[in-house]
């Protein structure tokens, strides 16, 4: 076992500020366009670029994202009584590849651009997620191993048949729950399954970058046997930072993370089991918990995985083309299939079908270079 990437995975947190008159009234405009179209647009303010979305959501009059090194954005309409008009998401990107430091550089200067520069005090932290990612392929996940405090709750999800493990269980464990938002979560769940599944291939590029930064080679990703990575997460909600830790700036934020990740690994453990005592809480630490713990003793502060932004962003276009290609090929198949073709005609259907969108191309030129530039400009952060 060995520890290929630590940090910090998302953070949430609100600013005390509303917008300007100015970034109003422009806002407003380019949502009702985006309204208009069903579609995110892109809207540009003080040389600061955002895809802003049709809709709102939550109280907040505005959402707008600025790509995978960037954040989500939430505004609400200006109101006297409700002077925290901004919330900002920064996730699992951009804090794994550039690190909390950038981070709340990017926000500072981000809000000084916009027009609402913000000091200390003016900061309120909701939420904060600490990964320590662990290559463990013999690891088998128990939900009956956790030691916890009773009130804890504890939510476990398991695979389905088609991975059945040999003891005869209906289904191999891919994932643990302990506790509830807003208070304390403690997560342990395969992440290989999870990027595999859910379209994330740039967490192969950043474990390869923490493992070349020891000279060790990339995981090889077809093989779950050499490749099995778990992710032990540990989630800081908004009560269990303002009320139990009183955190809500910066300066409590940096003073007292390591106590609470430190608590975490304290309240909530994954036992190694002891065929000889019957008392749970008397087990042995397993070796997977022990080391993730020792990775959060150290400055959590500035963890990274020092991927440049041109490499996160050509992973993501890359990823972005695949499916792109995948649906087209899907969708050219599928009118082949509609309008009759024999599988023994499928190629030369599909150089018709390359001419005839040849002529669409050439019978409207101004209305496809028109949605040339906008597919270019949805995609200009990647």
């Amino acid at each position: 076992m060995r520890v290929v990437h630590r940090g910090f995975d998302t953070l949430h947190l609100a600013i005390q500020r509303n917008l300007p008159l100015d970034l109003l009234e422009y806002l407003t405009s380019q949502k009702e366009a985006a309204e208009g179209s069903r579609e995110a647009v892109p809207v540009t303010f003080n040389g600061m670029d955002f895809n802003l979305a049709p809709y709102g959501g939550k109280g907040y009059s505005f959402l707008l994202e600025d790509g995978p090194l960037g954040a989500q954005w939430a505004f609400k309409k200006p109101n006297p009584k409700d002077p925290w008009g901004v919330r900002v998401v920064i996730g699992s990107t951009f804090l794994a590849t550039q690190g909390l430091g950038v981070a709340r550089a990017y926000i500072a200067d981000t809000m000084d651009s916009l027009g609402m520069p913000f000091n200390a005090e003016q900061v309120s932290i909701g939420r904060a997620d600490f990964c320590v990612d662990i290559l463990a392929p013999n690891f088998e996940l128990e939900p009956e191993n956790f030691s916890m405090r009773s009130p804890t709750n504890r939510a476990d999800h398991h695979a389905g048949t088609l991975d059945t493990r040999s003891n005869g269980k209906s289904g191999r464990y891919t994932s643990v729950t302990v506790g509830k938002m807003p208070g304390r979560q403690v997560i342990i769940y395969d992440k290989r399954a999870q990027i595999i599944a859910q379209h994330k291939p740039i967490w192969w590029d950043i474990w390869a970058a923490n493992l070349a930064r020891d000279g060790l080679a990339p995981l090889d990703r077809s093989d779950a046997a050499e490749s099995r990575v778990w992710r032990i997460e540990t989630r800081a909600g908004k009560s269990l930072l303002k009320d139990r830790w009183q955190v809500r700036t910066w300066a409590d934020f940096d003073a007292r993370f390591g106590d609470i990740m430190a608590e975490a690994f304290h309240k909530v453990q994954y036992k190694q089991p002891d065929p000889y005592d019957t008392n749970r809480s008397r087990w042995p630490v397993a070796p997977i918990w022990a080391l993730a713990h020792q990775a959060v003793l150290d400055d959590l502060t500035e963890l990274r995985s020092h991927m440049d932004a041109p490499t996160v962003k050509e992973v993501y276009r890359e990823e972005k083309i695949r499916i792109l290609r995948a649906q087209v090929l899907g969708n050219a198949i599928t009118l082949a299939a509609l309008r009759g073709i024999p599988k023994e005609a499928l190629e030369n259907e599909m150089d018709a079908m390359a001419q005839a969108l040849k002529c669409e191309i050439m019978a409207d030129p101004e209305r496809i270079k028109t949605k040339l530039q906008e597919a270019g400009k949805r995609y200009r952060f990647i």
